[in-house]
């Protein structure tokens, strides 16, 4: 008889405490809302203007090399940890196959690291912007870059980077944000003839 009393809790809690498989929560995403951006007409003393996020810092930051003649514009967005590098050269003497050339292929030296390079073609024959966009998707350490040309005097290529060993997950929200505004930028440069 004591084991009838032992027996008859056991299966009792045993049949009480069965239900439903427990599910395993789904995974979180990190949700990032950025401000909607707002831009700015940036004038550097240097033969172009464009429009930048007002999120990004002011423009301090020119650099000159009196060797190859290159001046470099950083875009910091220190919020973001990011910056976009841009870099101009001057046309001359039959120099623009070589500089389509060398942009293409620091393009492709991220193809390493990427999971893929997409590149979209971009014309604005009003201002005489020409060039191409590159989207490039996984662990590179650029997420976007551009080049831009009027094919006769000027030469621009832009690169952002970010502050971080490139991890594409976590990097993710803040390059998609970046990358509409370095669309931005190709979308508002004027040549200063």
């Amino acid at each position: 008889m004591t084991i009838k009393k032992f027996i008859i809790p056991i299966l009792a809690s045993v049949c009480i405490s069965c239900g439903s498989d427990p599910l395993p929560k789904p995974k979180a995403m990190l949700r990032l809302e950025y401000p909607q951006p707002k831009y700015v007409k940036v004038d550097v003393p240097l033969p172009f203007t464009f429009e930048k996020n007002v999120l990004a810092d002011d423009i301090s930051s020119i650099k000159l090399d009196g060797v190859n003649n290159l001046v470099g514009v950083d875009v910091t967005y220190p919020s973001l940890k990011g910056t976009v590098y841009l870099t101009y050269k001057k046309v001359e003497d039959g120099n623009l196959t070589k500089l389509l050339t060398d942009a293409q292929e620091l393009t492709q030296k991220h193809s390493i690291k990427a999971d893929e390079i997409e590149g979209v073609l971009y014309e604005n024959p009003n201002n005489k912007v020409f060039g191409m966009f590159y989207e490039v998707g996984g662990n590179a350490a650029s997420q976007s870059q551009f080049y831009v040309t009027d094919s006769t005097n000027h030469f621009l290529t832009g690169s952002l980077y970010f502050y971080a060993k490139p991890n594409y997950d976590s990097i993710l929200p803040a390059a998609e944000y970046l990358k509409k505004d370095i669309k931005h930028i190709m979308e508002t440069i004027e040549w200063k003839e």
